[in-house]
C-alpha cells in the first residue's frame, strides 16, 4: 500500500479504521451471496488497494496463509471479481479489482443462475421423459393417467419458467437488465 507511505501515523490509522468497517461490510454482503467472509475481505482489501496486488502482500496485509490467499483469489478469479494483470518489470502475477459492481453481481449470478438452470432443465426433461413412459406402459389406468398428466403439466411449469431465468440471465450478461433497471449514478448520499 504505497499510498499510505505519505501520511502521518496518526492519518493512516484513521484511514485504516475507516476502510476496515468498508471491507467488513463488503466481507458481509458476499457472504450473503455464498462467497465466504474472508474471500469478501479479500476483495474489500484488494479493492481499496490503488495498485494491482501480489499473493505475497494480500498474505502480508490480511495475516492470512499464501495459499488461503491463493484460494481466494482464484475463487475470485472464477467469479470474475478479479483480474490477472501483467506488471512491467514483476515475475509474479498480479492481481486487481474489476471496480465495476454492477458487473460484479452480473457475472456471479450469470454463473451461479446458468449451471443451475442447465442442471435443472436437464433433470427435468429427463424425468419428464420417464413420466411420458410410465403414461405409455400405464395407459389404461386412467387415475393413474390421471396423476402422471398433473405431474407433466407441473414440471412443465418449471421448464418454462427455467426458460425464463435464462433470458434474465442474458439480460444480465448483455446490460440489457439496466434498460429496465438503470445503474445508479451520481453524487454521495
Amino acid at each position: 500500500m504505497d499510498e499510505l507511505a505519505a501520511l502521518t501515523e496518526e492519518q493512516r490509522q484513521l484511514l485504516l479504521k475507516t476502510r476496515r468497517r468498508a471491507i467488513e461490510t463488503i466481507g458481509k454482503n458476499m457472504d450473503l451471496y455464498g462467497v465466504t467472509m474472508s474471500i469478501g475481505h479479500l476483495y474489500g482489501n484488494m479493492y481499496f488497494n490503488q495498485e494491482p496486488v501480489t499473493l505475497d502482500e494480500m498474505s502480508a496485509i490480511m495475516g492470512l496463509s499464501k495459499t488461503s490467499i491463493s484460494t481466494g483469489m482464484r475463487t475470485l478469479h472464477d467469479l470474475k471479481m478479479i483480474n490477472k494483470v501483467w506488471g512491467k518489470g514483476s515475475r509474479k502475477d498480479l492481481y486487481e479489482v474489476e471496480p465495476d459492481w454492477h458487473q460484479n453481481f452480473a457475472d456471479f449470478f450469470s454463473i451461479k443462475w446458468r449451471k443451475a438452470v442447465e442442471q435443472n432443465k436437464s433433470a427435468l426433461l429427463r424425468t419428464m421423459k420417464e413420466t411420458e413412459a410410465l403414461k405409455e406402459q400405464h395407459s389404461e389406468d386412467k387415475p393413474f393417467v390421471s396423476i402422471l398428466e398433473q405431474d407433466l403439466q407441473k414440471m412443465n411449469d418449471s421448464y418454462l419458467y427455467y426458460k425464463w431465468l435464462e433470458k434474465l440471465i442474458d439480460s444480465f450478461e448483455t446490460g440489457e437488465i439496466y434498460e429496465f433497471i438503470p445503474k445508479e449514478t451520481g453524487d454521495r448520499p
